[in-house]
């Protein structure tokens, strides 16, 4: 049967479409503001103004309109639909015969266009902003340290020694972030230029206040010649700063796929655990679905309590809804990880979940 667009479902997608856009500005707007207000705190460290911090928390919109438009379909779907039902025109659609399947796709399929739109920008300008918020407020906060990213990897200077490393990971042990750089290079100048030493190391772990390098490879250079050393684990005494470090280091979920790809690949080749960034990479991957299932299996609810409620209630079930399902996601995510079941099923569960209760209540409700 070919789906013909008619004059009610511009109705349903007009009304859900721009409540879901007002609701999607004053939750993206609000989560800026409180991000500002905690920035300014930090205004004065360094080259860190007032401004700084406006252009930070402004390219980081992106990412964060990424993050909230799924709460806000939910959200503006259920105050959109819930509009019509308290104006009686979902009843007098239903008396016109329209099936509350129809008029459920016609609301789902306003979002469509807007949710694949959010998850270009989610995939392109996000992390490119991110990154370039992130090492914003970096230079600008420090007077003796820089840190950056570049083609080559992470980029720090701590005086006259420079930092690189091609892979950076952070994560939190026992309720302390811990930082691991990979395939690290360090050079060391004089404060006229002139190159001291270059040391290659396998890894390097920023713990219990303290770096440690394993399987170095050291070469200093003297006037006339130089030397090579090898050891297989040394401290490495460095003003550098590991919170400010992993702070460059772009979390796995703002990262884009292709990113997260890359990661995963660079660290199963080493031997090292992906776990991390593979959910991130499944996340990212089904996000679209999640979001647009959700929205669809949510409206039947218009037809019922949200008929006789006010616009308190669709907010308060729609808040609802979306922290259950968050939990959800991330519960089964974790769980997956833990008993080594597929992560791309693990995270693809509560969709499929949700279209399996769709079709049975469709089903019964005709």
């Amino acid at each position: 049967m070919i789906w013909r667009i008619k004059r009610v479902d511009r109705l349903v997608a007009y009304s859900t479409f721009s409540a879901v856009l007002v609701t999607w500005l004053l939750l993206v707007g609000l989560d800026a503001a409180q991000a500002f207000v905690r920035e300014a705190s930090d205004a004065g460290k360094g080259n860190y103004g007032v401004g700084t911090v406006a252009l930070q928390i402004l390219l980081t919109v992106p990412r964060r309109s990424y993050e909230w438009f799924g709460n806000a379909a939910l959200i503006g779907s259920l105050l959109g639909m819930g509009a019509l039902a308290g104006t009686g025109e979902l009843t007098a659609l239903r008396a016109a015969g329209l099936s509350k399947m129809r008029i459920c796709l016609s609301a789902a399929f306003s979002l469509a266009v807007a949710t694949l739109l959010v998850a270009a920008v989610g995939e392109t300008v996000a992390p490119a902003a991110e990154q370039q918020a992130q090492a914003l407020a970096l230079r600008a906060k420090s007077d003796t340290v820089a840190i950056g990213q570049r083609g080559g990897g992470i980029w720090a200077r701590d005086g006259d020694t420079f930092i690189n490393a091609k892979q950076g990971t952070t994560r939190q042990v026992d309720g302390v972030r811990e930082v691991s750089l990979a395939d690290v290079r360090v050079f060391e100048f004089t404060p006229k230029g002139q190159l001291l030493s270059i040391a290659i190391a396998e890894t390097a772990l920023h713990r219990v206040g303290e770096w440690t390098m394993q399987n170095v490879r050291r070469t200093r250079f003297g006037e006339a010649d130089a030397t090579s050393t090898t050891e297989a684990t040394t401290h490495w005494k460095s003003g550098l700063d590991p919170r400010m470090l992993a702070l460059s280091i772009v979390q796995p979920d703002y990262l884009s796929v292709s990113d997260l790809r890359r990661n995963i690949r660079y660290l199963k080749r080493n031997g090292q655990d992906a776990q991390e960034f593979e959910k991130a990479f499944w996340t990212r991957l089904f996000w679209p679905l999640n979001v647009l299932v959700l929205v669809f299996c949510a409206l039947p609810s218009a037809f019922g309590t949200l008929r006789s409620g006010g616009m308190g209630k669709r907010i308060f079930i729609g808040m609802v809804l979306a922290i259950a399902w968050g939990f959800l996601q991330r519960s089964l995510s974790n769980v997956g990880a833990v008993y080594g079941v597929n992560l791309a099923f693990a995270t693809a569960l509560p969709a499929l979940l949700l279209i399996a209760l769709a079709v049975w209540y469709f089903r019964r409700a005709g």
